[in-house]
């Protein structure tokens, strides 16, 4: 991907209307969230995210976006050993199944952008531990985006409860800053030293947006071009929120109207 990384220090105005495009993200989110179920298909949750955008005069940025061939959905669903680009088509979702929903939205000009991973009816032992174990890892590195941190901090913190359970961050693919673009800088790893690379400040937006993998951080292109799968096909999970960086600590704007995460909408909790 070719990324602006430029680093846009957002205003205070800039910022509210970033949380207005990150709340119907959350409704958008949530809306699918609600919807996964076994024989429900990765289309079908296509058009219930696209219908909410509508109702508020939003849309996806990913839907056209540059690659091999232009991206052809609003979201992307990433089934078991996918990590992300998983493409919305045909596929029925099965009970066992997990699935990642990565979502964008557009709205006044600025970007929301999040994603999380959540069962299909009942999920094994292992699985649960993954979707558990990412999430944490999210909020850890939320935790540590504030003026006076460093961007290692963040990346650190994701990284070490990652493997502290054995499982492992994919080193291919980041978290980002977010804003005018769905991609501005700067570029943000899953993996890091505390005290290193660039010194946070206030009005910074980031996407954080951990993605782990069981086994191995490797990982390949699918013959459509586009879908990311584990090089072993263990399953993966991707959590991600946008973040606004203030002088009184993070605030994150891809949550509902009462601060909800749209997850937690379908009963997935922290």
């Amino acid at each position: 991907m070719s990324w602006d990384r430029q680093i846009n220090i957002k205003n205070p105005q800039e910022l509210a209307v970033m949380r207005e495009a990150g709340r119907i993200n959350a409704e958008a989110l949530a809306a699918v969230a609600a919807a996964i179920a076994p024989g429900v298909t990765t289309g079908e949750l296509n058009e219930i995210a696209e219908s909410v955008l509508k109702k508020y005069g939003a849309y996806s940025p990913f839907k056209n976006y540059p690659g091999p061939y232009p991206y052809p959905a609003s979201i992307c669903t990433s089934v078991n050993e996918e990590l992300v680009h998983g493409i919305p088509g045909n596929r029925k979702l099965k009970n066992g199944d997990i699935i990642s929903i990565d979502c964008g939205s557009v709205f006044k000009g600025y970007v929301g952008d999040a994603a999380f991973t959540m069962g299909v009816g009942e999920i094994t032992k292992e699985n649960k531990k993954l979707l558990e174990v990412t999430e944490k890892a999210l909020f850890a590195g939320i935790n540590k985006l504030k003026p006076g941190n460093f961007l290692g901090d963040v990346s650190a913190a994701v990284q070490n409860v990652v493997e502290s359970h054995n499982l492992h961050v994919t080193r291919e693919y980041t978290g980002h800053g977010v804003g005018r673009r769905m991609h501005e800088g700067p570029q943000v790893p899953n993996y890091g030293t505390p005290g290193k690379g660039m010194l946070l400040k206030a009005g910074m937006t980031i996407a954080l947006e951990p993605m782990v993998l069981i086994g191995t951080n490797q990982t390949k292109v699918t013959p459509d071009e586009w879908t990311v799968v584990s090089l072993n096909g263990m399953n993966t999970a991707h959590f991600e929120h946008s973040v606004a960086i203030t002088e009184t600590g993070p605030v994150i704007l891809t949550v509902l109207a009462d601060g909800q995460n749209p997850w937690d909408f379908a009963g997935q909790s922290k």
